[in-house]
């Protein structure tokens, strides 16, 4: 029987959804579904698919015949699967009602088992046709596994130990129509894992595991945020001008307005104007998208963590940042030491502190800090490709002080690391050190070689910021599509006065991935960006 509350069809426990006339079944009905063994050990998943496809939809066609809607609206459930177990002392013997995905399916002649998951774990099903009656085990022996289903029924253990629910009342909840992958190994196809998340997360219970991961860290780091005084902010995805980082953007246009509009590369110069504007400490986490290559540790779309403090600087962000670790390592993993891909990390404060030029000069020598020429010459003997060989210009400087840091020193940062003052070329928002105007108080965040944040003492000289923008305009003209433009408004902002200001910015994926022992940026990433598959 069905009962309806403002149009939506509800199922309440113990009420099956069923025509009860069209229920009353004929003698061809009442039988086991064609092709699949009295026991049912060999389920549909390990028939071709094309036959397990025409199966399930002929059991569609069948349950609909003997009156079982195949996807009613709702369904009211008293416990999870979870709860059942864990609780199992106090509610054995008594009636609890579930629901989930049936997953494995077993039979002997008049009784079948069946293991449902539900966001919370598995539970078993026992299936008896003398409990149920030959209606409903005429509609169990239509179901396969995929099917969503909800059963009402008592908890109890079996004589091999294992909770189960003795159903009383087995309601469908959702036929499926599609096999799921291979059910002893799970979905190991890393492409179609990526591509087809849903399978990979009913498959899979580590990928569920690193998503459950996931929303916890990033609500450790908004309490964390928000118990520090930071205000949480949404500034624009969509605006005329990007900046905040070297990158190429991705452009698009809005027809009513006529103007293209770039999607944002970072968030950073929107929210200085709310530095600017009073508010003293904010933080967003948010998307933002580069029109870059794509690796281990970079996606076009990812999501980042950026905060700015009035009156701090980046002294004040390493603090924070170590803070900040060590309450995710103690939430995930009871203390600071964890593993990542079998190298022992502990985050416990304080971390090294590393400045850049001494980091250079350990892997190419102190001579060759002393000119372009010297460097240039000192990279190339490390078998550095600086570009030139494929008639591009040599990097400035800076550049090759960057260029050496990625490919000799941070893949080298196991242990928690600063590296700190970066040379001014390759830090436009940044401002100096009191004792070398080349200099800019900058650091950069790694662990296990990858490089997990990036911060400032930002630069709050309205004059100056006009001068370092000016020039990376003139990269920009000169073909480097990565360069900073001139925002107008922007420099409008720090000229109403912007107070000492330290900010930070982290990669949410990235620290993900450590914190969970996930090899790749794609595997923490719920629907990762793919090319298309090519059709056969």
């Amino acid at each position: 029987m069905e009962t309806r509350e403002k149009g939506v069809q509800i199922v309440r426990p113990g009420r099956a959804v069923r025509n009860v006339a069209a229920m009353r079944l004929q003698p061809d009905r009442q039988r086991t579904i064609a092709g699949l063994s009295a026991s049912r050990e060999a389920s549909e998943l390990e028939k071709p698919e094309g036959v397990a496809q025409d199966q399930m939809r002929a059991n569609l066609e069948s349950l609909r015949k003997i009156g079982i809607d195949p996807y009613p609206h709702r369904f009211e459930r008293s416990h999870r699967s979870s709860e059942v177990v864990d609780d199992f002392d106090r509610l054995e013997g008594s009636e609890v009602t579930v629901a989930g995905r049936m997953m494995a399916m077993r039979g002997h002649g008049k009784a079948g088992f069946a293991d449902l998951v539900d966001v919370e774990g598995k539970i078993q099903l026992y299936v008896r046709r003398d409990e149920v009656g030959d209606e409903q085990f005429a509609v169990w022996e239509l179901l396969n596994v995929g099917d969503i289903v909800g059963a009402r029924g008592e908890a109890f253990r079996t004589r091999s130990g294992e909770v189960s629910v003795k159903v009383k009342e087995l309601t469908l909840l959702s036929k499926a129509l599609l096999p799921l992958p291979e059910k002893w190994h799970g979905l190991k196809d890393k492409e179609l894992r990526y591509r087809r998340r849903y399978l990979d997360l009913i498959s899979n219970e580590e990928t569920r595991d690193v998503f459950r991961s996931r929303s916890r860290i990033v609500h450790i780091m908004r309490e964390f945020l928000v118990g520090r005084g930071f205000l949480e902010a949404e500034t624009p995805i969509l605006q005329p001008i990007y900046g905040g980082a070297f990158a190429r953007a991705f452009e698009t246009h809005h027809h009513s307005l006529d103007l293209k509009l770039y999607l944002r590369i970072a968030d950073e110069l929107y929210l200085k104007r709310l530095i600017v504007g009073g508010f003293e400490r904010v933080f967003e986490i948010g998307k933002d998208f580069r029109n870059e290559g794509m690796d281990r540790t970079h996606s076009p779309e990812f999501t980042q963590l950026e905060l700015y403090q009035a009156y701090a600087d980046y002294n004040v962000m390493m603090e924070t940042t170590e803070s900040l670790f060590e309450l995710l390592a103690r939430e995930l993993h009871g203390g600071t030491k964890f593993t990542w891909q079998g190298q022992e990390i502990d985050v416990k404060a304080p971390w090294k502190r590393v400045r850049v030029m001494d980091a250079v000069a350990e892997v190419v020598g102190e001579e060759a800090l002393k000119s372009k020429e010297a460097l240039v010459a000192a990279a190339q003997a490390a078998g550095l490709d600086l570009g030139d060989s494929q008639g591009g210009e040599l990097p400035g400087f800076g550049g090759l002080v960057e260029k050496i840091l990625d490919e000799l020193v941070e893949p080298n940062l196991i242990e928690p690391t600063f590296l700190i003052d970066y040379p001014l070329e390759i830090s436009p928002l940044a401002k100096q050190t009191a004792d070398d105007p080349d200099i800019v108080e900058r650091f950069e965040i790694f662990i296990a070689g990858i490089e997990l944040g990036n911060s400032f003492t930002e630069l709050n000289d309205p004059d100056e910021q006009v001068r370092r923008l000016g020039a990376q305009v003139e990269k920009r003209a000169g073909g480097d599509e990565e360069a900073h433009g001139m925002d107008d408004d922007f420099i409008m902002a720090l000229r109403h006065g912007m107070p000492p200001t330290g900010g930070l910015g982290i990669g949410v994926d990235r620290v993900v991935m450590l914190l969970t022992d996930s090899p790749g940026i794609r595997d923490v990433i719920l629907f990762p960006a793919m090319r298309p598959e090519r059709s056969e």
